[in-house]
């Protein structure tokens, strides 16, 4: 029996870690589809505000069939709406108009590494030095990616918005694991339905989209000198980098736990560079290529690190294993 559960738990584990690279995956695109548009004429932010609409849009029917949720998990709903979709999206854009990419993408990316802070310091729960050491390794990573010694430019605001954005991005990972240890499990996709309408509700004020030159849309955008059309940029940002991209993150988190989906996250960084150079020509240089190679290890050393269940040793949050205990008990 304890093998048939230990074996169970760890194709949970698999599973839950292949969904967060697919997250990854998704979400990394999103850039790549969306510079075309923007340098086509849309505005970040109406770009943004389209992927967001869009997809609550999608994900209406759900919404409709989880009403229930408004009811029951209405702090839940609010938080995630603003802090995983409104509030990273805002926070990202408005900082880069201050500080140069790189270094907001490096700072929104320290979240895993406030994640573990929030699980040590608040819910005052052990983290594995090997899970903390991952987290380094990832964020040490990100900064060759980006490569965060070239322009910088810091500016005390912009860095503050993009500090707003990896503590929303906090949010995202930390509300995605409520309930999961309770006996009344919020269903993630009607969370994430009703997250994306209140996102839309926050981004229609930010972004006012009846400016929008919609006339865009119909047109073809550029990429790398290959014209795409605009509407499928767009069907690619919504379906894929939004409702894909959402639902399958948010489903890692329960098979796995927010520090460690957080810490797999990262590779979104180095998907959007891959894909920049595939796709838009933007070269990778010989640091970009080792911070690559120095994620992808710490996103295993911190995968690999979680206990196996019944071990006393402290985990990365502390719930992973529970929770796939108590799945197997209910079943």
């Amino acid at each position: 029996m304890h093998t048939s559960e230990s074996s169970r738990a760890s194709e949970g584990k698999g599973v839950g870690l292949g969904l967060a690279l697919v997250s990854a995956l998704a979400f990394g695109g999103s850039g790549v589809a969306a510079k075309p548009l923007i340098e086509a004429g849309l505005d970040p932010l109406h770009v943004v505000w389209l992927r967001v609409a869009g997809a609550a849009l999608v994900m209406l029917p759900l919404a409709v069939r989880h009403r229930a949720l408004v009811r029951s998990r209405p702090a839940l709903l609010a938080g995630f709406g603003l802090l995983g979709v409104a509030g990273v999206q805002a926070f990202y854009f408005a900082s880069i108009s201050r500080i140069p990419v790189g270094v907001a993408l490096l700072v929104e990316y320290l979240a895993p590494a406030l994640v573990l802070g929030w699980v040590r310091f608040v819910q005052r729960r052990p983290v594995t030095r090997a899970a903390a050491l991952g987290v380094v390794l990832a964020v040490g990573g990100l900064a060759c990616v980006v490569e965060v010694w070239s322009g910088l430019s810091f500016d005390a605001l912009g860095l503050l918005l993009a500090l707003g954005a990896a503590c929303c991005q906090v949010g995202y990972f930390v509300l995605s694991d409520q309930g999961s240890d309770s006996g009344e499990v919020p269903d993630p996709l009607g969370v994430i339905a009703y997250g994306l309408l209140v996102g839309t509700a926050v981004l229609t004020v930010v972004a006012r989209p009846w400016t929008m030159d919609f006339s865009v849309l119909a047109q073809r955008a550029d990429m790398n000198g290959t014209p795409v059309a605009a509407g499928l940029l767009l069907g690619w940002i919504v379906l894929i980098a939004t409702v894909l991209a959402y639902v399958t993150g948010v489903v890692s988190v329960r098979r796995l736990s927010p520090a460690i989906a957080g810490v797999v996250a990262c590779l979104e960084a180095v998907v959007a560079t891959v894909l920049a150079w595939v796709l838009l020509g933007e070269h990778l240089s010989a640091p970009q290529i080792v911070g690559g190679a120095v994620v992808l290890l710490g996103a295993f050393i911190a995968q690999s690190s979680t206990p196996a269940k019944g071990s006393v040793e402290p985990v990365a949050t502390g719930g992973a294993e529970s929770r796939l205990s108590a799945r197997e008990n209910a079943a």
